[in-house]
C-alpha cells in the first residue's frame, strides 16, 4: 500500500487528536450537567471517519450517525459551534435544538447526524441520485454501523443504489455492539460486507483501525463510483472503547475485550508510525496536540459563554 503524503498524515493525525479531545471534553460537560441529552461517543473508532473524510473532495457529502461528533470534525466542522450545540445553546449548529445527534452543515458537505439507526441511508441514496441527477463529479458518503444493516432501509437503499449505479460509498463502522447486541449474536455472516454483495456492490473488508488503509481503500471507492460502476461498500472493523453512551454500565461485554482493543488505538499507531519514520517528527506531533488543547478549552470557553435559545423562538427553525 502506498504511504500518504507526510503532511496528509499529520493532518489526519490532528484530526484524530481534536476528535478524541472533543469528545473527552464533552464527556466532562455531561457529567457537570450542562450538556444537554445523551451523549454517544467515538472514542476508538477515529480512524474511520478521518480516513475516510480525507479521501473527500470538496462538494462531496456525508450522511452521520447518532455517533456522528467524528464524522463532523472529521469534515471541518467547528469544534466551538458543534460543543455550543451539545450545551444548546443559540449559536450552535442548530441553536441548540438539535443537540448531539443533529449535528448539519450543508456548506461542508454533512447532511446530517441521525438518531435514528440507519435513519441516514435513505437520505444519502437521495443526495446521490441528485448527483447524478445534476451530472456533478462528486459521491456521498453514508455511515452506519453493524446494526443498521438489518434494518428495511439499509436493504431497500442498497437495491436502489445498485441498479441506478449511484455515486455513493456505504461506510459500515462494525463497532461489534448494536448498543448491548454482540454482532456475533445477530448476524450469522462472518463479513457484513457480504450483504452488500448479495446487492453487486463491489464490497471491500477494512481494518478500521488502521487509518491510512482506510484512507486508501475510501481513494479507490471514490474512483469506482465516479467511473458509473455502481456504489462501493467499506465494511471498517473496529471498537467503541466507552459505553453505547457514557452513563452506559457495560455488563455486556468482557473489561479484557476493551483492554486489548484501547491497545489498538488508532492515534497511538499513527503516532508511532510517524515516529518511526523520522524520530523528529514526534516534536512536531507534540506540537499539534497542544495546538489542539488550546481549541477545545477555547471551544469549551465559547459554548460555555454562548446565550440560551430565547422561549418565545422556540416554534422558529421547526418547520419548513
Amino acid at each position: 500500500m502506498e504511504t500518504p503524503d507526510r503532511e496528509i498524515m499529520f493532518e489526519m493525525y490532528r484530526k484524530m487528536y481534536l476528535i478524541r479531545k472533543f469528545e473527552q471534553k464533552a464527556i466532562q460537560l455531561y457529567w457537570e450537567g450542562i450538556n444537554r441529552g445523551a451523549l454517544h461517543t467515538y472514542i476508538g473508532e477515529e480512524a474511520v471517519a478521518v480516513g475516510v473524510c480525507s479521501a473527500l473532495l470538496k462538494g462531496d457529502y456525508i450522511s452521520s450517525t447518532h455517533r456522528g461528533h467524528g464524522h463532523c470534525l472529521a469534515m471541518e466542522g467547528d469544534p466551538s459551534i458543534m460543543l455550543a450545540e451539545l450545551l444548546g445553546k443559540e449559536n450552535g449548529y442548530c441553536r441548540g435544538r438539535g443537540g448531539s445527534m443533529h449535528i448539519a452543515d450543508l456548506n461542508l458537505g454533512i447532511l446530517g447526524a441521525n438518531g435514528i439507526v440507519g435513519g441516514g441511508i435513505p437520505i444519502a441514496v437521495g443526495a446521490a441520485l441528485a448527483l447524478d441527477y445534476k451530472e456533478k463529479p462528486n459521491v456521498v458518503v453514508c455511515f452506519f454501523g453493524d446494526g443498521a444493516t438489518s434494518t428495511g432501509a439499509f436493504h431497500e437503499a442498497l437495491n436502489m443504489a445498485s441498479i441506478w449505479k449511484l455515486p455513493i460509498i456505504f461506510v459500515c463502522e462494525n463497532n461489534l455492539y448494536a448498543i448491548s447486541t454482540c454482532i456475533h449474536d445477530a448476524v450469522a455472516l462472518q463479513d457484513l460486507a457480504d450483504r452488500a454483495r448479495a446487492y453487486a456492490i463491489a464490497s471491500q473488508v477494512v481494518d478500521g483501525n488502521d487509518v491510512l488503509r482506510v484512507y486508501q481503500e475510501t481513494k479507490k471507492a471514490r474512483e469506482i463510483v465516479l467511473s458509473k460502476k455502481g456504489p462501493v461498500f467499506l465494511e471498517c472493523k473496529t471498537y467503541r472503547t466507552e459505553g453505547h453512551w457514557v452513563a452506559d454500565p457495560q455488563i455486556y461485554r468482557d473489561r479484557k475485550e476493551i483492554e486489548e482493543w484501547r491497545k489498538r488505538c488508532p492515534i497511538n499507531a499513527l503516532r508511532n508510525k510517524l515516529i518511526q519514520i523520522d524520530p523528529a517528527n514526534e516534536e512536531r506531533l507534540n506540537t499539534i496536540e497542544n495546538e489542539v488543547n488550546q481549541i477545545i478549552l477555547k471551544a469549551e470557553k465559547f459554548a460555555k459563554e454562548s446565550p440560551e435559545p430565547d422561549p418565545k423562538d422556540v416554534l422558529e427553525y421547526v418547520f419548513a
